[in-house]
Order: C-alpha cells, then structure tokens, then sequence
C-alpha cells in the first residue's frame, strides 16, 4: 500500500486539483447564467412618464397670489411624486380679461416670495416655464426670470419692472441679481435695465460668445477677453421693455409659442399632457350639464345659462357636459364652443366632454372646446348630422377653429374641420416617431412642414370625417375611453356622481312633450278625440280633448326647434279641408285628399329639422318620422273601430257617440242614399240629431239624413226646414218650434 500510494499519489492528487478547478468554472458560468436569467425576469423600473400642469399666476401678484400658487405647486408635486411622474410646470403669467395693466401694482415683497420659491431646492426636480401670452410689466418680472426658461407669444413683452416704483432701492436691485444669477435664464444686467431706466445695456461679443454688460462692466470685460463693437440694446433714461422676438433674439426666451398647443410642442409635451388642474387649490366641485337631442339657440342658450349659473354661485371648478346629440345648427355649435374655450377661465374651471353615444357633425365641435374628452369605445364623433350647413357656414367656423378654438385648447385644427367639412383632406403625418393629422393647410403652418412625411389619408373626399371612440383616442383627441360613467368617475377621482344641473320644469315639460313616444300618443289621442267629436251631438269633451293634444303636440315641436309656423299653417289648412270634405263638398275627392296631405305633411314636417333629407341621418330621421305617424294612424283606426262598436253601448259614455242606425232602419237610410230619393222631403221639418258645422244628421219623422245647413251654425235639437235637395245634398234652414 505504502508503494501505491507513494507511485500514485502525486497524479492523484493533480487529477482532483484539475477536477474541482474545472467544477468551479462550471459553477460559476452556471451561476452567472442564473443571475442573468433573474435579472431578466426582474421587471425592470418603469420610465416615468412626463406630464405637465399649467399654474395660471394672476396678476397684479399679491400675498394671496403667492401663497396660492406655493399651494398649487406643492399639491401637484405630491400627485406627481405618487404617480412616478416627472413634472413639468408651466407658470401662465395673464392679466384678469380686460384689463390692460399687464402686471402694474404687483407687490415687490409677494414677488420676491414667488421668485425665490420658483427658483428654490423644493422645485429642483421640477422643469419650470414661465409663459407670457401678453405683455408684462412691474415686479411680476421677478418671478418669470425665475423660471428655467421663458416662452413668449409674438406680440408679447417684458420689461418695465420698477414702472411702479419712484426710487429703485439697493434691496430691489439685490433681488432682482439675486434671482437673475441663481437662474441665469436672463443676463444679470438685461435684468436690471429692466428694472432700472437709469442704467444702460449693451451687449458684446466675446470669443467665447454673447455677453450683456453695464458700461462699467465693459471695461472690465475688457480687461480679460478681446471685444468686438458693442451694441446698446436698452439706453439709459428708457424703460427696459423687449418684445418676444426681442427675447428670442438675444436668447433669453427659448421659444416662441401664441397659444398652448405652441407651449406644449415647445417642452416637447403631447398637448394632452399639458392642462390645467384647478382641483390643485382644492377638491373637485362637480356638476353635470346635459346637452341632448339637436344643436338649436334655446338647447346652447340654455347649457351656457345653466354653467354660467353653476361657476359663479356656486363656486362649481369641474363642468362635465354629458353630451348625446345628433348636431343640428352649426352656428349655434359654434357659439356654445366659443363660450367653453374663452369664456370659461381653465384655471378656475375644467370643461369635460362625455360621450356615451354620440356628438355627431357640430356637436363634435361643442364636445372638441371643452378642456378635456371622454367617450365610450364606440361613441360616434363628427360625420353627417340632423343639420346639413351651407359652404359659407362651414368656411366661417373652420376660420374660428383654425385660428381661434384648435390653438386654444391644443388640438390638430384639421381634424376638426374635417368633421363638418367634407371637401378637407388630412393626411397622417410622421416626424422621429411623431404622429400628426394634418391637412396641407395646417402642416405648412409648421415650424418645419419639411420635417414632417405625409403618411395616409385619414379622411374620405366628399363625406365629413367620423371617428369612433377608439379611434378618437387614436388620432389624439379623446383624452380617455370608457365603458361607462363608472370608468369616468374613476378617472378624474370623483367619488359621487356629479350634481345634475336640471333646467326648470318648462324645460323638462317641453322635453317629455318633444320626446317622440309622447309626441306620437298626442297625435293618437288628438285623432281619436277628433273622430268622437265628429260622430257626437254638439262640441264636446272630444273636441276640447282635441285641441289641446294638436296644441301640445305643435307647441312642444316649436319650441323644440323642428316645428314653426309652417307646420301650423299646413295642419289647419289640411283639418279645414278634411271638414269642408265631410260637411259642405261631400263626394268631391279633391279637397279630403289634399287636405289629408296637408295633414300628413305638417306632421312629417313637425318631427324633424329639415325639409328634405340630404345625408344619411336625415334618411334615417325620415324613416323614423314615416313609421311614427304610420304607427299612430293605424291606432286611431284600431280606437276609431273600437269606439265605434262599444261606447254607443256603454251605460256611462253612451250619450257621447250616437249609435250608428241598425236593422231596417240602417236598411232603409242606405237604400234611400243609394238611390238618392230625398227629393219627397222637400217642405218636411225635423230635428237637428247633431249640430249642423254647416254638415250634420237630421230626423223626419224615423229617418234620420245627413243635411247641411243654409246659413248660420244651429245647434242640436233645433227645429229645421228642408228647403231643397241637389242629388244627395239635403238644404235646410232653422224655422222656430212652433
């Protein structure tokens, strides 16, 4: 053994070296594999996502501006922070509308406040922007050249910021080198010729750049770097006012933006990731305004009575309008638009738009102003509607949405457009992953149209642009789809539904009376009250039952918007016909028939908003009307037979509908008008059996004859004389009862 082990040991003992090496490769190769496979199952951290929130600064800044905004800011920080957002905020510095001071009389104090809270630690994980629509003056500068950067509209300015002030004091100076250096969006003497009429700035260039100096600081500059000619962009005893190209220029505004949809492409933010949010001074106060049924003056009259009503007495900061129209008047869409997107301030009130079933042509346009979009998946947005508006219509409110509404709330104008206008083409646009819907119009008003690649066409030629819910979302106009209200309430964080702003009981009554069920049982009341009054002794209960349900059925569509003075006109003249058919010409076609039109056409008339359809809806509503009034002519057969055979019968009602003659005596009368043998009762007196209107029933003796009147009405019961006989036409006269 003891030689063995010492013949083998060595290369034993080499051969189990070699084996555990090897095994502690493999264990490590296998064991790196297994890291790298539980890393890659590991979900790796979500990117944040970046949102943005307008914070509209009111001016002239006061203390209760500063500690409102201080508030508004930390409130969106917090959500930011629990979303795993990064925030982006965007400080809108506007004057109150109206007003021309742009920012006089702002306290130096509460802007200094403001300044150093923009531009302090707390907000170092923030972007800010300042963004200044109109000119700005006074001490409210301070705070814009505390942001990051600064985006100008065109025709705005900054400047003048101790317009207010008699002495510039060495503590405003030191704030405004302070704030200007901590920053340094705006050169350090730009920010005091601002301030200070007395000093002079000019700006030089260096071999390392651009660079702002005071006089003072010239020679000093000169001193270290070589100089060129120095320009004077502000002189002494002139106020320090630049205006947005001015800004852009010597490149403190980084952008130059004249509306919101500008700011958003600015920050590189989608224009639905940029809003206002006034829950950020508090909780939501919310209401929900319906707009249903066609776009008319009195349905937008009565939305913008009833939201203006809500945002001033009740201190209201989130509109829903719940919106289910077919469109109607594009005019009055067009106004009700204006009104949500510039009447409405976004910093006090958010305006959403739902949509469970459809905003079809101008009711997309009302839907398309509010701040924000919600709709069902298969909601139905733009296409043709219950109004077909004429060329100059449709080119008046594309101007509007072109220029004033799209700009406004930071929509692609073209899709709009599109939906009341069938002649506009939009194509899908694409730039570095960037999707847009343009039309040639819009994307050559692009800052760089040739960036951009003309992709498909979205729209079809010759019909107006609908989109469904789903697709609504797609192309960047709804903000969010939902199933229900549910998913709604649950987007915005709204615990309770939304207080339901109802019109008064006028309204609600003229709505059940427009509502198409009740529309058609007025009509089949109205008939069959009609037809007992024709077939009853004397005016009575059917009569008055009569004209109230033709009232109500005619008022109701007035005031409704689809029945006017036409209508009217064709369902008297028709009735008069149908009665001077019945009672004065009986056999002579030509007056029921055209009276029946008459009466046939105030109603088709009376159901709808157009006279003759030209699109789909309008078909589609003409088809509804048609089976409507089809429905409620067989019933008032069906009732007119019922009542025929049973109420004559009835102990109760027997006295209000004559029984029709039966046996001989049915017989007789039918034999005698067959062969029309009425000239024996010549010089015969009877009694009037129902009122003569001039046409009605008569008895002599046992027969019983229909008669018309020579002369005036005569009442029931009275005595009367025939005077002479024409065919089947017996004349009579009333001749006293003696």
């Amino acid at each position: 053994m003891s030689i063995s082990h010492a013949h083998y040991g060595p290369a034993t003992a080499g051969r189990w070296i070699v084996a555990g090496a090897a095994a502690l490769l493999m264990l490590a190769f296998f064991g790196g594999l297994a890291r790298r496979a539980a890393a890659q199952d590991e979900p790796k951290p979500k990117t944040p996502q970046r949102i943005g929130r307008f914070i509209h600064v009111p001016l002239p800044i006061t203390g209760q501006t500063f500690e409102r905004t201080r508030r508004m800011v930390r409130r969106a920080i917090e959500r930011a922070k629990k979303d795993n957002a990064r925030l982006v905020l965007v400080f809108e510095f506007d004057v109150p509308k109206g007003q021309k001071s742009f920012g006089r009389g702002s306290d130096f104090g509460a802007a200094h406040d403001l300044a150093s809270f923009i531009s302090s630690e707390e907000l170092s994980a923030v972007r800010t922007a300042a963004y200044l629509p109109r000119p700005i003056e006074g001490h409210a500068v301070l705070p814009v050249i505390a942001c990051e950067e600064i985006i100008m509209a065109q025709s705005a300015s900054i400047g003048a910021a101790g317009i207010d002030e008699k002495i510039i004091t060495p503590t405003q100076r030191s704030a405004y080198t302070e704030i200007a250096g901590r920053r340094r969006t705006v050169p350090t003497p730009l920010a005091l010729g601002m301030l200070d009429r007395a000093i002079k700035v000019l700006r030089v260039e260096t071999e390392v750049g651009q660079e702002f100096v005071t006089p003072k600081g010239l020679e000093e500059l000169k001193k270290r770097r070589a100089v060129k000619q120095p320009e004077v962009v502000k002189r002494a005893g002139e106020p320090g006012v630049f205006s947005g190209e001015d800004a852009r220029r010597m490149g403190f505004a980084s952008y130059l933006a004249d509306n919101r949809r500008g700011v958003a492409d600015a920050l590189e933010l989608p224009p639905t990731a940029l809003v206002d949010d006034p829950s950020l001074e508090g909780d939501w106060h919310a209401v929900r305004v319906s707009l249903e049924g066609p776009i008319r003056s009195d349905t937008v009259n009565r939305a913008q009575r009833m939201i203006e009503e809500q945002v001033k007495e009740n201190d209201v900061n989130f509109i829903c309008l719940w919106i289910d129209s077919p469109g109607g008047s594009l005019v009055d869409a067009i106004q009700l638009a204006n009104f949500l997107a510039f009447d409405l301030d976004p910093s006090r009130v958010r305006t959403v738009a739902y949509v469970p079933n459809e905003a079809l042509s101008d009711a997309a346009i009302v839907a398309l102003a509010c701040d924000q979009l919600v709709v069902h998946p298969r909601a139905k947005l733009g296409g043709p509607g219950a109004g077909v508006p004429s060329k100059e219509e449709i080119d008046d409110a594309r101007q509007v949405i072109s220029k004033e509404l799209a700009p406004r709330k930071g929509r692609s104008w073209s899709l709009m457009a599109a939906m009341i206008d069938p002649n506009l083409n939009v194509f899908r646009c694409t730039r570095l992953g960037d999707v847009e819907y343009f039309a040639g119009e819009e994307l050559q008003e692009q800052p760089s149209p040739e960036q951009w690649k003309k992709e498909t066409l979205v729209t079809t030629p010759g019909v107006p642009l609908e989109l469904t819910g789903d697709q609504a979302e797609r192309y960047h106009l709804a903000n969010r789809v939902v199933d229900d209200f549910a998913g709604f309430k649950k987007y915005y964080g709204l615990e309770n539904d939304p207080t339901l702003v109802e019109p008064g009981w006028a309204d609600i009554l003229i709505r059940a009376l427009a509502s198409p069920g009740v529309a058609v049982l007025l009509f089949l009341f109205g008939g069959a009250a009609l037809y007992i009054e024709l077939h009853s002794p004397g005016i009575g209960i059917g009569g008055f039952t009569a004209a109230v349900c033709f009232l109500l059925f005619f008022w109701s569509r007035y005031l409704g918007g689809t029945a006017g003075w036409l209508e009217a006109s064709l369902f008297i003249a028709g009735v008069s016909c149908l009665l001077m058919e019945l009672f004065v010409l009986p056999g002579f076609g030509i007056f029921g028939l055209g009276g029946g039109m008459m009466v046939f056409a105030s109603l088709v008339l009376a159901s709808q908003t157009f006279i003759w359809p030209r699109n789909e809806y309008q078909f589609g509503q003409l088809q509804s009307s048609l089976l409507s009034i089809a429905g409620a002519t067989i019933g008032i057969i069906v009732i007119a037979v019922l009542l025929r055979q049973r109420l004559p019968r009835s102990r109760l009602f027997g006295h209000i509908l004559l029984e029709p003659p039966v046996g001989e005596e049915a017989e007789t009368i039918s034999r005698r008008e067959s062969l029309v043998e009425y000239n024996d009762l010549v010089g015969q007196r009877g009694t009037v059996a129902t009122q003569l209107t001039p046409g009605g029933k008569a008895r002599f003796g046992d027969k019983l004859v229909d008669v018309i009147a020579d002369g005036e009405l005569i009442e029931c019961g009275a005595a009367v004389e025939v005077v002479n006989v024409h065919g089947n036409r017996v004349l009579v006269k009333e001749v006293g009862s003696g």
